[in-house]
């Protein structure tokens, strides 16, 4: 069975661009054979800077013969409808056939493709993927049509055997398709032919290029922390980083260099950013002093002096950064913490909703009120809400922008401010995604659900909220951000009434539907199911969150048992019946059933159950110990499957069958006090 080698070689792919083209590359080729008939064993991409590699293993040599027909119209219609069957089927008269069937003689089109040779499938295939391929920008260039992500240079396509290579031969705008490729531009550009995917692969390295981007940033990983590790330092970790330098390398060689004394006491960040951002630097931290030392470069050549000029010039370069940096830090340090943040008057956060300087007003208004229901100090949270945006106006944060909070901390603490304080400027911004760390000192906290709610609530007070997809103020993110820091902190805080603190505008029942439907997908993702969810939302008080969550937890475990399961089905029982009944009488029986009028020892039972049950609620509910709550309603289990086994609801005697009626809705009471049952499925 043959095997496919294509590849397509040209100037340096963007980084950014490389693993989704290999991705792509792989789907709209594999596709379109197997749309051909051609299944395949196994298929993989590869790309590197310079080019774009499928292996696809298995192919059969020829594409199956098929056989179809098509049913057209009665021998006897009109010659019009005839006609409009030999156009559509691609046939003459006399090569249809005709039936007998149960509606007389009818018309069929047999139409027989012999199988095709692979090679002249995918001679198709190849060139239509090329003149097709989703590149999110590409570029024309000389006088063809072809327009591709960077000039294409060659493009390798063969079929291999066991008796030898074939190619598969096609032109683009000129460019035929061969058995040749390159290797590395600078160490080893010579043109040379290849006749299996492991020829390939083990050429191109023998000819200094590592075909797989995994194997790349593995290399230079390592290569970077045994540099570092030599010299008892560290290599601090940026997995964004690595993958963005395995696209720029062929053949990755590590350097490292040294960072001048006169930057060594600038925030780590801002080194570490400045180099990432500029030169694609990783950093190297000394263990000891916690401060970044040292630098890691990778050049995509050896070199006679290893690498020596190569360093020169990056230090050269890496100086002029960094000088910059540590301008801007010694700027920013002149200005008051207080100064800066009166510049933020004059920056518009949103046009309906003012200034940054007057949400920062608010935040801090709200961070005041907050502060007591998460243990802060209301001062101090006021404090560090009315700073902790300042360094929106410094000039480090304009030139990085991803350094805003960070840059607070360092100035609020060069300021001399408590602790608590310059940590809430870096902290109150999160958490900012589902793996980010939720802060846990109550400044933070108190500041961090300031803000959260203070844009909530905005932004639901001028109508703009998020649309399908859509959601360009990233209130999703926010609303998680809230629940997070409730749930992670245990914060004890109603939402209506923490929206009430916010814009008076917004429309605190809305903003709630729309907090609890980011908690069902915040709890999905643990595996709760969401009738659980909706269970218990039903109730009152389900703007606190802690309790809700508590309540559903409890819940779902007690349905994941044998009692919690019976009892359900007792439960969906007992509501059915009731339900049916009142919907047959038009009317409600919330009547107090009597004991009196029970019958039967089992009915007699059942009341006995439910006071217990309702006395043993009361405390459990009150403390909060839904566990407890849950075992009262255990003890519902029995006595309820004895009612339904001794009594008939509907009896006889009016009397006796409202009074059953009326228990069965006490059964509902009782239930619906630990959570609406009649929610869950099942």
């Amino acid at each position: 069975m043959p095997d496919l080698l294509f590849e397509l070689f040209s100037e340096e792919i963007p980084a950014r661009m490389q693993e989704r083209a290999a991705d792509d590359l792989k789907r709209l080729v594999t596709q379109k054979l197997v749309d051909a008939g051609l299944d395949y064993q196994a298929a993989a991409a590869f790309a590197t800077p310079r080019r774009l590699c499928l292996s696809v293993v298995g192919l059969p040599a020829r594409s199956p013969a098929s056989r179809s027909e098509r049913r057209g119209p009665r021998a006897d219609a009109p010659e019009k409808a005839i006609e409009g069957f030999l156009r559509a089927v691609g046939l003459r008269r006399d090569q249809l056939e005709t039936r007998e069937t149960k509606k007389g003689a009818v018309l069929f089109a047999i139409q027989e493709q012999p199988g095709r040779d692979v090679a002249d499938i995918l001679a198709e295939v190849l060139p239509d993927v090329i003149r097709n391929f989703p590149w999110p920008k590409s570029m024309r260039w000389g006088r063809g049509t072809l327009r591709w992500v960077r000039p294409l240079h060659s493009i390798l396509s063969i079929l291999s055997k066991e008796d030898g290579a074939q190619p598969v031969v096609f032109d683009i705008d000129g460019l035929r398709s061969g058995a040749t490729t390159e290797g590395h531009r600078f160490m080893d550009p010579k043109t040379f032919a290849v006749h299996s995917f492991e020829d390939y692969e083990s050429r191109l390295r023998a000819h200094h290029v590592i075909l797989d981007t995994h194997e790349r940033a593995g290399r230079i990983w390592q290569d970077a922390g045994t540099a570092a590790f030599a010299q008892g330092l560290e290599l601090v970790e940026d997995k964004a980083l690595l993958a963005e330098v395995a696209g720029l390398v062929e053949w990755p060689v590590v350097l490292m260099g040294d960072i001048a004394t006169d930057f060594l006491d600038l925030p780590g960040e801002v080194l570490q950013t400045s180099m990432r951002e500029h030169q694609k630097f990783f950093s190297v931290r000394n263990p000891k002093t916690g401060r970044i030392e040292k630098f890691v470069t990778v050049a995509n050549r050896e070199t006679a002096d290893q690498g020596a000029t190569i360093l020169a010039g990056n230090q050269k370069v890496l100086f002029a950064r960094l000088s910059d940096a540590k301008f801007f830090w010694e700027n920013d340090l002149r200005v008051p913490l207080a100064e800066m943040a009166a510049k933020l008057a004059h920056v518009t956060f949103h046009n309906k909703l003012g200034s940054q300087a007057d949400r920062i007003t608010r935040i801090a208004a709200l961070a005041r009120e907050i502060a007591p229901r998460v243990g802060a100090d209301a001062d101090m949270a006021e404090q560090a809400a009315r700073i902790a945006k300042a360094d929106l106006a410094s000039e480090m944060v304009y030139e990085f922008p991803e350094l805003q909070g960070v840059m607070g901390k360092y100035y609020a603490k060069k300021a001399g401010l408590p602790d608590e304080v310059a940590a809430a400027c870096e902290e109150h911004y999160r958490p900012l995604g589902p793996g980010d760390q939720v802060p846990s000192a109550p400044v933070s906290v108190a500041v961090a659900l300031a803000d959260k709610i203070d844009t909530l609530t905005g932004f639901w007070a001028i109508d703009e909220k998020p649309t399908g997809s859509k959601d360009p103020f990233a209130l999703r993110r926010a609303a998680l951000g809230v629940i997070r820091l409730v749930l992670e902190n245990g914060v004890r805080i109603g939402l209506k009434d923490a929206f009430s603190l916010g814009h008076a505008e917004a429309d605190r029942v809305n903003l709630l539907t729309f907090f609890h439907d980011r908690l069902k997908v915040y709890l999905r993702e643990q595996d709760i199911r969401h009738d659980v969810i909706d269970a218990c939302l039903a109730l009152p008080s389900n703007d606190d969150l802690v309790l809700l969550v508590k309540r559903v937890r409890a819940l779902g475990d007690f349905l994941a048992s044998d009692d919690g399961e019976n009892l359900l089905q007792g439960f969906k029982r007992a509501n059915n019946i009731l339900r049916a009944e009142e919907k047959k009488d038009g009317v409600f029986y919330e009547g107090a059933p009597e004991v009196r009028f029970a019958e039967d020892e089992a009915e007699r039972a059942l009341f006995a159950a439910l006071d217990q049950a309702e006395a043993s609620l009361g405390p459990a509910l009150e403390a909060e110990d839904f566990a407890a709550a849950m075992r009262a309603l255990a003890a519902l289990r029995a006595p309820i499957d004895a009612f339904f086994t001794a009594v008939q609801v509907n009896a006889d005697s009016q009397i006796v069958r409202r009074n059953r009626l009326c228990l069965l809705n006490r059964i509902r009471d009782v239930m619906g006090r630990v959570a609406r049952f009649e929610k869950l499925e099942g």
